[in-house]
């Protein structure tokens, strides 16, 4: 008797079996298939969505992100259609996702306020791509912004991968935002140099350079009466991609102007009373 009821339920389990793969391998192949298809949905979505971006010349700060997003929706909704295919009750599903993500997210406040940050950088945007930035102690050109990090480049060539928090939470310095800079100068003369001549000198100088804007023209006046000497300011408004070639050209261009004018800079002095000697009596000391 019992090597028949054993058989007996033997058999019976595996009828069950095989109408439940009747029923489920079905299922779970269509759900494979749509995963397949979902996965290739997804990347044919990110690249057309990329297309769109760049047709519609959206800046390069904002490509990432939204190709980011559209693939990962299409690829969730694919995911929970394979999930309902296969009898799981999405609705449960998606409350444990929720308690899942919400004990995720306190135990990683840090990552969420990256992300944070991430959100009120590409929205109110203090800074695009190709933007040199400084804040805090991080300073580069700015190469890519997500939702978690942004890529600078350093003017020397250094990779810097800074979390979106330590950049929102720092005072933003853009040098690359407005159009115009202006190069502003200092200049020291003796006080037996004219005053005049040397203006003329570093006008004629600024004026001459084609990278310097004429509206507002270049401006030279006394900055400082300093202990040694008299300190010329100059001011020379320019395009900000030609900033630095035009400063360097300016101090290099002064100097030489300057002494071929016969107008040289001072040399630091001092004045040195000894005790015990007259009150006249005086050395000059040059370091």
């Amino acid at each position: 008797m019992i090597p028949m009821q054993a058989g007996g339920d033997i058999g019976t389990f595996a009828e069950a079996l095989t109408a439940w793969l009747a029923v489920v391998l079905p299922n779970a192949a269509v759900a494979l298939l749509m995963l397949a298809i979902g996965w290739a949905l997804a990347g044919w979505a990110e690249r057309g969505v990329g297309r769109l971006v760049d047709r519609a010349q959206v800046e390069p700060t904002l490509r990432g992100v939204t190709t980011a997003v559209v693939r990962y929706a299409v690829l969730i909704v694919v995911i929970i259609a394979a999930l309902g295919q296969l009898g799981v009750q999405t609705t449960s599903v998606l409350a444990a996702l929720g308690a899942i993500g919400l004990a995720i997210g306190l135990a990683l406040q840090g990552t969420l306020a990256n992300i944070a940050a991430g959100i009120m950088l590409l929205w109110l945007r203090p800074f695009r791509v190709g933007d040199y930035i400084e804040a805090g102690n991080v300073a580069g050109t700015v190469k890519n912004v997500s939702l978690f990090t942004s890529e600078l480049h350093s003017w020397d060539g250094i990779f810097q991968f800074v979390p979106n928090s330590e950049l929102w939470n720092k005072r933003i310095i853009n040098y690359s935002r407005l159009e115009t800079r202006l190069v502003d100068l200092k200049f020291s003369l003796s006080y037996s140099a004219d005053i005049d001549k040397a203006r003329q000198v570093l006008l004629e100088l600024a004026t001459s350079d084609q990278r310097a804007l004429t509206d507002p023209p270049p401006q030279c006046f006394v900055d400082q009466l300093a202990d040694n000497g008299i300190v010329l300011g100059l001011r020379a408004w320019t395009a900000t991609a030609d900033y630095g070639a035009l400063r360097w050209a300016l101090i290099e261009g002064a100097k030489k102007q300057l002494e071929a004018a016969g107008l040289h800079a001072p040399l630091p002095q001092r004045v040195v009373h000894f005790a015990g000697e007259p009150p006249s009596f005086e050395r000059r000391v040059h370091p």
